[in-house]
């Protein structure tokens, strides 16, 4: 039986895996060495964060981006946009130099199993550890409008399910949504010869601004201070401080999750976008049809009216929600019994090291977020996450408490080793 097994190889499994590897436990890691990435992001796409933002986590610091791309023979600096292609390469490398050994198997189901947990693989094979940490990723909680449900994937996808966007070539496309990947995945259909527009509620579009750099003086500095989610205090709290955004009331944890670091385009798209394609602001998604190879959509416009769109196909740039429900690899009842965040929150409730109210459940990556605030939506809250999340299940295993499913109408539990209770609210 392993100590843990962790379900999940992007930056946040392979994150948790190299820590817990230097931590001396025994280790099983299963997943597609960082399949988002390589999969789901189309070519010509770049990273929106920083370069040095955007490290995995070891717990010697020998295996960050700075060290590969010098390995590699490129620059990797503040204020120069990198492409995803490089840091999908990096995240390859560190899984190769950082971590002992990844399976690439798909789990299929996680169930309690004794004094811990059974990880069954789509080839029928069971592996049992005493603990388990689930880092999916995004992909299972893709967000496509309900509106665009009755229509084929030949009609309408999710902007996730594109890795190559050539195939649009000489189509009307129309983009739904106003954020990075919206305005990223309409300019990159323009740029393969697309036809595309933009359909968003927002009235306008909001763009970041260029860097400041990094050496400035000090009273510049304490004004707006560099972060790995941007500058500004806000964004240094959301970054560097996500143990405070946890201790938080549920309703303010509600509303930081859903609204902190909203829709934004990065700086240097905003030339390529604003010269190819055109936008329908403040413009909602009423109705689409299907009709004559195409689909028809319909709008609420700004003034109350409606108009009409007929277009090729439909691309949802609308994110993704974090939704214990569809995590579908998780035994029906466990998931079904494990405490969820307060008012109505479809994320699991997290004790301070990651832990659900199940003992020995751990949670990293999208999850997260309605626990510990926006950094677990990026790349960067992979440190933060990984070295409280292996403490946490250091400390479970020395508690050795059996996996029991719990009843499910408990309103709080005690966060395990903590001392102090965490209540059943937004995390």
């Amino acid at each position: 039986m392993y100590d843990l097994a962790v379900i999940g190889a992007g930056p946040y499994g392979l994150s948790i895996a190299a820590h817990a590897a230097a931590a001396g436990l025994s280790l099983k890691v299963f997943g597609r060495t960082m399949a988002s990435w390589r999969d789901h992001m189309p070519e010509g796409m770049f990273l929106k964060s920083e370069p040095w933002a955007s490290h995995l986590s070891d717990p010697s610091g020998a295996h960050t981006l700075g060290h590969f791309s010098e390995e590699h023979g490129f620059e990797a600096v503040h204020g120069r946009p990198l492409p995803v292609a490089a840091f999908t390469e990096y995240g390859m490398w560190f899984a190769e130099h950082a971590v002992p050994g990844v399976d690439e198997r798909t789990v299929v189901r996680v169930a309690p199993a004794g004094n811990g947990f059974g990880i069954e693989t789509a080839d029928g094979e069971r592996v049992l550890a005493r603990t388990a940490v689930l880092a999916v990723g995004v992909m299972p909680f893709v967000t496509v409008p309900a509106q665009l449900a009755g229509l084929p994937p030949t009609l309408a996808s999710h902007s996730s399910g594109h890795r190559d966007l050539s195939c649009f070539r000489g189509l009307d496309v129309t983009v739904l949504g106003a954020g990075q990947a919206a305005l990223e995945t309409a300019t990159l259909l323009a740029e393969q010869g697309a036809r595309p527009r933009l359909v968003a509620r927002r009235a306008r579009l909001n763009w970041n601004t260029p860097p400041e750099p990094l050496q400035r003086g000090p009273l510049r500095t304490l004004r707006t201070p560099h972060s790995g989610l941007g500058t500004g205090w806000s964004s240094w709290v959301w970054s560097e401080a996500p143990w405070a955004v946890r201790q938080l009331p549920g309703s303010a944890r509600q509303h930081i999750a859903r609204t902190a670091l909203g829709p934004a385009g990065a700086w240097w798209l905003r030339d390529r976008y604003e010269r190819r394609v055109p936008a329908l602001l403040g413009h909602g998604l009423r109705s689409a049809e299907a009709r004559g190879g195409g689909v028809v959509l319909r709008l609420n416009t700004p003034g109350g009216g409606a108009m009409t769109v007929e277009t090729d196909h439909v691309i949802a740039a609308t994110g993704f929600t974090p939704d214990l429900a569809r995590l579908d690899l998780l035994d029906t009842s466990l998931r079904r019994t494990i405490i969820t965040t307060a008012g109505g929150g479809r994320a699991p409730e997290l004790s301070a090291g990651f832990e659900s109210s199940c003992p020995g459940l751990f949670f990293a990556g999208l999850l997260t977020a309605p626990s510990f605030g926006p950094a677990m939506r990026f790349v960067h809250g992979a440190t933060f996450t990984a070295h409280r999340l292996v403490t946490g299940v250091r400390r479970r295993l020395r508690a050795r408490t059996a996996v029991r499913l719990p009843r499910p109408a408990t309103p709080a539990f005690v966060s395990p080793g903590s001392g102090s209770p965490g209540s059943v609210r937004k995390g």
